[in-house]
């Protein structure tokens, strides 16, 4: 409840304006037929009685506004009639109306949120849940397929085992994924910034990932060619690990013979922009705002067949926010996609040894 009131003395005025008119006529009236009337005492009169009638009215006024509004309060739930105090009521029924109106709004603007809050929960336990079920379910139908008798053939033994091993590496890299954000969320994750070459560090995510996207035939390759080093200050592993998040992601949703194009632009004096493109699937409009949350998988069917946690976007996302800088999309449904983040410049650049 706000506590800034605009003060109304209008009904009171008035209302004691007209009983004074009323018993003056009475008593004039009074006086004129017992010949009575002496004008000094009827004056004085009159005054006396405005002022008894408009201090009684406002204070009985303001009195049964406070009981009523106070009552409403206990009423209903969204209101804390503790935040009501008597100081606070006025005769302006209008800056009341207002007031609890604003209360109202601002009130089912917090269960709203609230309502949001509860809906992205259970979303984001029913994901966890499917996540991590499938790779426990499988791991549990190999190990009792073997205690069953399976076991004791070595060549069964050892696929379903190393299919095991495959689901428990899973269960892994979903687990330490979701460790990772949680400490990126509570600020826990010490990033250790330095200075290094970008355009190093994107060739090595390149020459990392090759074998990977060769088996779609994707071309990893800069928009042009970086003769120059290109020096930024950041937490070297985590950048490394933003660039293969986004450059795996674009051989998964890559088309065949496709291609994946990393460039490195100025942005402003003290920054630079780094962009993956690539012309592979596309995300539809719709599902752009939601492409860096947690588990969100634009793949409706649910399908599992690329691998992955579910976690890497949002990871990529939570890394560059800490350290203060941003991470825009862009995509066109079927013509391909394009992330890009940006990095500080390096303050001091470091001397390169020539000497050979």
């Amino acid at each position: 409840m706000a506590k800034k009131f605009k003060r109304s003395y209008k009904f009171a005025i008035k209302t004691s304006l007209y009983i004074t008119l009323v018993l003056s006529v009475v008593l004039a009236g009074f006086a004129y037929f017992t010949s009575g009337f002496i004008p000094g005492p009827f004056l004085a009169f009159i005054f006396i009685t405005y002022l008894v009638c408009f201090f009684i009215i406002q204070y009985r006024v303001e009195h049964f506004i406070y009981k009523r509004i106070k009552k409403i309060y206990d009423n209903v739930s969204l209101l804390d009639s503790t935040t009501l105090k008597p100081s606070q009521v006025t005769t302006d029924m209008a800056t009341l109306t207002r007031e609890v109106e604003k209360f109202t709004k601002d009130k089912k603007l917090e269960i709203d949120t609230l309502k949001v809050r509860e809906a992205y929960r259970k979303e984001f336990m029913g994901n966890v849940s499917h996540e991590l079920k499938t790779p426990l379910f499988t791991v549990q139908g190999y190990i009792l397929t073997l205690l069953d008798g399976a076991m004791k053939d070595k060549a069964v033994r050892k696929k379903y085992l190393q299919r095991a091993s495959k689901g428990v590496e899973r269960l892994i890299y979903i687990v330490r994924d979701l460790d990772m954000i949680t400490k990126l969320e509570a600020g826990d994750l010490h990033l250790e910034e330095e200075d290094f070459n970008i355009v190093e560090l994107v060739q090595g995510s390149f020459d990392l990932l090759e074998m990977k996207a060769s088996k779609k035939n994707i071309t990893l390759t800069f928009d042009i060619d970086y003769d120059e080093p290109i020096w930024v200050n950041a937490d070297r592993d985590r950048i490394q690990q933003v660039l293969t998040n986004l450059i795996v992601n674009s051989i998964k949703y890559g088309k065949e013979d496709g291609t994946t194009e990393v460039s490195i632009e100025n942005l402003i004096k003290n920054k630079v922009i780094v962009r993956v493109t690539d012309n592979g699937e596309g995300i539809e409009k719709e599902n752009l705002p939601r492409v860096f949350e947690r588990f969100y998988r634009v793949d409706k069917s649910g399908s599992r067949k690329e691998g992955g946690s579910g976690l890497g976007l949002s990871i990529v996302k939570h890394i560059i926010e800490a350290h203060n800088e941003k991470i825009y999309v862009e995509s066109v449904f079927g013509v391909g996609s394009e992330f890009s983040f940006t990095l500080e410049k390096s303050k001091n650049i470091p001397e390169i040894n020539t000497e050979i």
